[in-house]
């Protein structure tokens, strides 16, 4: 565990009650762009002991834990390595996003194992993932009134993300990070009033149609980077995957 972490995450982390693989932080500050108010999300790996998954009951296959410690609000969530490893093999951008976090608050060596093999599972199938994840977004946004800068800043960081990994084949969720390269004028100015203001700041309504056609425009650019992607169709590296799970379920 990193000491640079405020000390009621890692008590958080250290209450849980298997084992853990890692735990991430992900949500608006693996973002770029937490509020004061914003709770943090915890994201992890934990491993069910050998007699949990052999038994008659179901197994704990994920944990859910939304606490206020001492002020600080944190929503964990964590997966069995054996699901996470399924969803791995999926095209589901989340889990990699929480895989490759930067913001490690809790490691150990099959971290870097999965996070290893974890390349391989890149494919262009997940720019499905990303095209309706921001269609959802969008559909919740325009049933908004006022528009909000928060889901309107996580529209543009899920198109942003899917666009940079079909075309790099690297997990980045980091919106700072990547209008650095992509360089849309309105994201900093949208970054700092969420930053600055509380959960609720909304956006002018003489604007709406301007988002609407940046939507449309970054919407395309995605559908056309996964045409020209090099990635893989398929994942990679499932026996591998598995001979990490029987070797961690045994051990």
């Amino acid at each position: 565990m990193s000491a640079a972490f405020d000390p009621r995450l890692l008590a958080r982390v250290a209450a849980q009650p298997y084992p853990l693989v890692f735990a991430t932080i992900s949500g608006a500050h693996l973002y770029g762009f937490p509020s004061p108010d914003s709770d943090y999300d915890l994201r992890g790996v934990h491993v069910l002991p050998l007699r949990e998954v052999v038994g008659l009951e179901p197994p704990l296959e994920t944990i859910e834990v939304s606490a206020d410690d001492d002020g600080l609000e944190i929503d964990l969530v964590t997966h069995d390595l054996k699901k996470f490893i399924a969803l791995m093999l999926k095209p589901n951008g989340y889990v990699l996003e929480q895989l490759y976090s930067p913001l490690v608050v809790h490691t150990t060596p099959v971290h870097d194992e999965l996070k290893a093999l974890g390349r391989g599972c890149i494919t262009r199938e997940h720019s499905r993932h990303y095209l309706g994840f921001a269609e959802s977004r969008w559909r919740l946004l325009e049933k908004e009134q006022p528009w909000r800068v928060k889901p309107l800043l996580y529209l543009y960081r899920v198109l942003l993300t899917g666009i940079h990994l079909m075309r790099t084949g690297e997990v980045e969720a980091n919106l700072v990070d990547l209008n650095a390269e992509y360089r849309l004028p309105y994201i900093d100015d949208l970054i700092a009033r969420k930053r600055a203001g509380a959960e609720r700041a909304t956006v002018d309504d003489a604007d709406h149609a301007f988002h609407a056609a940046e939507y449309a425009r970054l919407e395309a650019e995605l559908a056309a980077a996964c045409a020209a992607s090099a990635l893989p169709a398929e994942p990679a590296g499932r026996e591998e995957l598995n001979e990490l799970l029987i070797k961690v379920r045994l051990s």
